[in-house]
């Protein structure tokens, strides 16, 4: 009877063994396949980085979309994200050195866009000079084609504030002017088109000097001897400068302001007048 007790207990045993390692082997099996689900393609093929301002904006992919590369995906879009070119990438040498002269002249100035009004009314790279050499202010601020604002702040620089000095022992002050950019035609010429419209010339007005005097550019008096001759002067050295120099006794049209363009003249014609 014992040996029949402990067979029974036996077979007890082994089966309950069994059925504890079917157990086991199903939960291990459970567990894995629930890892399994837990790890995504995304997960796997996706590494956890942090997005930046840039990117964070961006959609993921969903689907088998996640397993194509970036580039596939975004080769036939435009980069949304590339800056575009600034307006100084495709300027040309010749614009980039006539800043940096302008610059060493000491004048103030900002870029503009491109100004295209139809015909010989453009400028491809104007700038607007508010200031010269010396703290000089340009009222108001004119725009110029940069060869004009060039050739302009070199007068000023070199002729008209040296001879202030001489003339008035003062600096200059203000330079105020009535035309730089002008779509317009020489007058009574039949068409032809202005410099101004080119960003070419500049009206000079007036000159206000540090010491309080305000010299009109309309022809002076007799007696006016300091201011006749300080615009006699600047006006012959204007024609070392530019290629036209008009103003009071030329004609009516140039009665009360100084002409200056920078005409581009076959055998390097200078009309000063």
């Amino acid at each position: 009877m014992p040996e029949v007790l402990r067979n029974g207990a036996a077979t007890l045993f082994g089966s309950i063994r069994k059925r504890a390692r079917t157990l086991v082997r199903a939960a291990a099996i459970g567990a894995g396949a629930l890892a399994f689900t837990s790890c995504s393609v995304s997960s796997v093929l996706t590494p956890t980085v942090d997005v930046g301002a840039q990117t964070s904006s961006i959609s993921q992919p969903r689907g088998l979309a996640r397993l194509a590369p970036l580039s596939a995906m975004t080769a036939a879009y435009p980069r949304l994200s590339t800056p575009r070119a600034s307006p100084g990438a495709a300027m040309p040498a010749s614009e980039v050195e006539c800043r940096r002269q302008l610059r060493r002249m000491g004048a103030t100035y900002q870029d503009l866009a491109p100004i295209n009004q139809g015909g010989s009314c453009r400028i491809d790279h104007p700038v607007q000079v508010s200031r010269l050499s010396g703290n000089i202010q340009m009222k108001p601020a004119a725009t110029l084609s940069c060869d004009m604002a060039l050739a302009f702040a070199s007068w000023t620089k070199k002729e008209l504030a040296p001879a202030a000095r001489w003339r008035y022992l003062s600096g200059v002050k203000t330079i105020h002017q009535g035309s730089s950019y002008s779509c317009r035609n020489i007058a009574g010429s039949g068409g032809v088109a202005s410099e101004h419209s080119k960003g070419n010339a500049l009206d000079v007005m007036r000159i206000e000097l540090k010491n309080g005097s305000d010299i009109d550019v309309r022809k002076p008096g007799w007696f006016s001897f300091r201011q006749r001759s300080l615009l006699n002067n600047v006006r012959t050295g204007g024609c070392d400068y530019f290629s036209t120099v008009l103003g009071p006794g030329y004609n009516a049209a140039h009665a009360d302001h100084f002409h200056f363009d920078i005409k581009n003249r076959r055998n390097g014609y200078v009309a000063c007048k």
